[in-house]
């Protein structure tokens, strides 16, 4: 593993985009000859892969990206459908830490910007619907979207109790929909008390929730405790994890593979990832949530773990499920 990709990986679950003029310019000059390719005659869009692609996470305005080169981002990638996941409406509170959190601490756009832009471009995008779980009215701005078409509540990234009332009134506004809840898990930072969640998956039976990001993808290592200083551990993985077993024991409990946090869990010990890939292939899904501008190489995080899944899952079907047929089973949503 490089320097580069390792700081890639500890950043991107977070802020993440690099605040270097230089590396923005190069970053956006190669982004602006990949437009140019998809729209110069006799040029072909490059895609590392001609299977159905569902892309679980992604966000506008990510880092100060801009919407162009997103879509050109994506495209290369190979994404046939990417969902789009908002921040809930900027506000100062205890749930937003003061507002630090707001925009998903990494300058994401809100539900309004999502819906409007899947609109302009509905073959190949559709969007959540979000918003900070306390916030007054959150259900209302929540059911808004649900009912213009979001696919899912995403993504809950605050900092509040994962059994707080707030938020199991929107498990059940999920239930009532059914839609999934997409939850970024971070240790003393955003949904807090992982290890009691087991009581409301068995409290919420009808709802789906997905897992996301650091403190998630820790806990496939059953040897790990939470560190905030050791949010993505390295080395060999001992089985049996919180993370598996939330797997295993709850058929509401699924997995998103997207972030640093998911692109290490499989690196640190791809022996037991591929193990891990093939028993909960039915549970897991694609979701890239990187920040740069190309979607190509070791630069771009969600190619990176494009390639991972594709080399550590030797069969095609179960790739088949885990980059696309899982997605559009969940979230009920076509792929042209």
């Amino acid at each position: 593993m490089t320097n580069t990709l390792k700081n890639q990986w500890d950043s991107v679950d977070g802020p993440g985009f690099s605040d270097n003029p230089k590396s923005r310019r190069a970053f956006l000059r190669n982004a602006t000859l990949m437009v140019a390719a998809t729209t110069l005659p006799g040029c072909r869009t490059f895609r590392p892969s001609t299977e159905a692609v569902v892309d679980i996470h992604q966000h506008l305005g990510y880092s100060g990206r801009s919407d162009e080169v997103l879509l050109t981002h994506q495209t290369a990638m190979g994404i046939r459908r990417t969902v789009l996941l908002p921040a809930g409406r900027p506000m100062n509170s205890p749930s937003t830490h003061e507002g630090a959190s707001n925009g998903l601490e990494a300058k994401c756009f809100g539900n309004e910007e999502c819906y409007r832009f899947a609109r302009a471009h509905p073959q190949a995008y559709t969007f959540g619907a979000n918003d900070v779980p306390d916030a007054p009215g959150a259900l209302k701005e929540i059911e808004k979207y649900l009912k213009l078409g979001a696919v899912l509540i995403a993504e809950q990234k605050f900092g509040i109790e994962c059994d707080a009332p707030a938020m199991q009134r929107i498990y059940q506004l999920a239930a009532d929909y059914d839609v999934p809840v997409l939850m970024h898990w971070q240790y003393q930072r955003y949904n807090y008390g992982f290890e009691r969640f087991h009581k409301m998956l068995a409290r919420y039976p009808r709802t789906k929730f997905i897992g996301h990001a650091q403190t998630w993808w820790a806990h496939i290592d059953k040897s790990y405790q939470d560190d905030t200083a050791n949010l993505y551990p390295k080395g060999p993985v001992t089985p049996g994890g919180m993370t598996d077993r939330y797997l295993s024991d709850f058929p509401n409990m699924f997995g998103d593979l997207s972030a640093g946090s998911g692109l290490n869990a499989f690196t640190r010990d791809e022996d037991h990832a591929r193990e891990f890939l093939n028993r909960h292939q039915d549970k897991l899904l694609y979701g890239s949530d990187c920040n740069d501008l190309t979607g190509l190489g070791a630069q771009c995080q969600g190619a990176q773990t494009l390639e991972v899944v594709r080399r550590l899952v030797a069969t095609p079907k179960i790739q088949r499920k885990l980059l696309c047929q899982n997605a559009c089973r969940l979230l009920k949503i076509n792929v042209a």
